[in-house]
């Protein structure tokens, strides 16, 4: 046991963690500022004389498309993605376990499989370019996979944490507040 002035002790995952996921909420961020000038963009150019930027509307596209999928792996660690808390008003911590441990494990599940999709689209694309940007669509696959990875490996360590040291006790308030 600690003395009570002495910090807790850190598990050596966490530093890496809180690196990972600066990374993947700096490139989102990054994602949304692109995606919000391209569309005040497109915005002003309504009001212009010359003809617009046609990449801005395919830019801002693939952004939100980069933001959501960025993000994805992020969300599962912070319990930020959609999810049914039902299951967290039940009375018997086994049977709350047993659910979120499946949840979490189908959630890995599914990063695992989209990320196997992504990472087939990004080799598999070739030449093909987007249509307005030139974009090679390769390039167009990477922070989604970067992204469902990183879905499958949190998830995953939500299944095991589960497993292992059930699931944590929310606070009263959050069940009435609905947080």
């Amino acid at each position: 046991m600690t003395a009570p002035h002495e910090p807790p002790p850190t598990r050596w995952w966490s530093r890496p963690l809180r690196v990972i996921t600066a990374i993947e909420i700096g490139l989102a961020a990054v994602a949304t500022v692109v995606m919000f000038l391209c569309v005040l963009v497109q915005a002003g150019q309504r009001y212009l004389p010359f003809e617009g930027w046609t990449w801005t509307g395919e830019l801002a596209r693939f952004c939100l498309v980069w933001l959501t999928f960025v993000m994805a792996g992020v969300l599962v660690t912070s319990e930020g993605h959609i999810s049914l808390e039902v299951i967290d008003l039940v009375e018997n911590p086994l049977v709350v376990r047993v659910v979120r441990v499946f949840a979490s494990v189908v959630v890995a599940l599914v990063g695992v499989g989209f990320a196997v999709e992504a990472w087939d689209q990004l080799v598999s694309q070739g030449p093909l370019k987007s249509p307005a940007l030139r974009l090679p669509m390769a390039w167009f696959y990477v922070l989604p996979l970067i992204g469902f990875v990183s879905t499958a490996i949190r998830a995953t360590a939500a299944a095991v944490r589960f497993a292992v040291h059930g699931v944590p006790a929310r606070p009263a308030h959050a069940v009435v507040a609905g947080e």
